[in-house]
């Protein structure tokens, strides 16, 4: 069953009364080109363990059943049950949890379900929730790679580099986890209803090796949203804010100590400056 194509959506959706949610955040896709170029582009094979957040109506969990060893689905909205007993029961690789993916133990799933296989994430994620769920999935720290389709500016920030107008600390959190590549746009008319915005897709490579040589990680990200508070101010501002035990003196040393001009702005500096800041700052604190 050809789920892209309208004129069997459509009618499939009216069969079994459903509707739209927007606290959802729910949009079909209507271009097959999508979901074939989301799993031909994630590198989905023989070998990878799937899991798929917001299967929909299951466009795209087709494609990643087609050439995946084993897929897991997580659904919120059980509505769509009855209809994805139909475009997508056919694939005994599949297994659709009816759950929230936020309450999941992520790495607990991927070592149960996808016991000596790749493990990957694919979605066509809800804008509204993008965030708390490439957050959820990074930190689980459990995924070789994660490709999602997003809003396109959000793809922008994930991808941007340091003293660009997209560089963000989402940004930074982003890339301390993963080398993200932004593989295509999608156009608002791929939807149904057609959002507001054009989404693009984008590809984390998780960093299988970390070593920042960071003394303390939550240190580090402390330090990462304080630079960012006050943009384009200089940094000793954001982080006399978010450290008010530097205070703006303490601030203005640890700058100096991590070598960096007095008057340097956070949004100009890359995870490795960021790191040198942080132990400054853990060193300042043991004092």
């Amino acid at each position: 069953m050809n789920v892209c194509d309208i004129q069997v959506m459509k009618p499939l959706l009216a069969q079994h009364g459903f509707h739209f949610s927007k606290a959802k955040g729910q949009n079909f896709l209507i271009a097959p080109w999508v979901p074939q170029s989301i799993a031909e582009q994630a590198g989905v094979d023989e070998a990878a363990g799937v899991l798929e957040i917001g299967p929909g109506i299951g466009s795209l969990t087709q494609q990643l059943c087609l050439r995946a060893k084993k897929v897991c689905a997580v659904e919120l909205d059980e509505r769509l049950e009855p209809i994805l007993d139909l475009t997508v029961g056919e694939f005994d690789n599949l297994e659709i949890i009816w759950n929230d993916v936020l309450r999941l133990d992520l790495p607990a799933l991927v070592k149960g379900e996808f016991q000596g296989l790749r493990p990957m994430a694919c979605a066509n994620l809800p804008y509204y929730i993008t965030s708390p769920i490439l957050t959820a999935l990074l930190e689980a720290d459990c995924f070789a790679s994660v490709t999602v389709m997003v809003q396109k500016e959000v793809a922008q920030r994930i991808a941007a580099a340091p003293g660009s107008e997209d560089y963000s600390a989402f940004s930074v959190f982003c890339q301390y986890y993963a080398e993200p590549k932004l593989l295509f746009e999608v156009p608002a008319s791929c939807f149904l209803p057609q959002p507001k915005v054009t989404s693009a897709v984008v590809q984390l490579q998780v960093r299988r090796n970390r070593d920042w040589g960071l003394s303390d990680e939550s240190v580090f990200f402390r330090t990462v949203r304080a630079s960012f508070a006050m943009r384009r101010k200089k940094l000793s501002n954001g982080l006399a804010s978010g450290f008010p035990e530097l205070g703006k003196t303490g601030a203005a040393q640890v700058i100096e100590n991590a070598g960096f001009d007095p008057n340097v702005r956070g949004e100009t500096l890359g995870i490795p400056e960021f790191v040198r800041l942080a132990n400054e700052i853990v060193k300042w604190r043991e004092k």
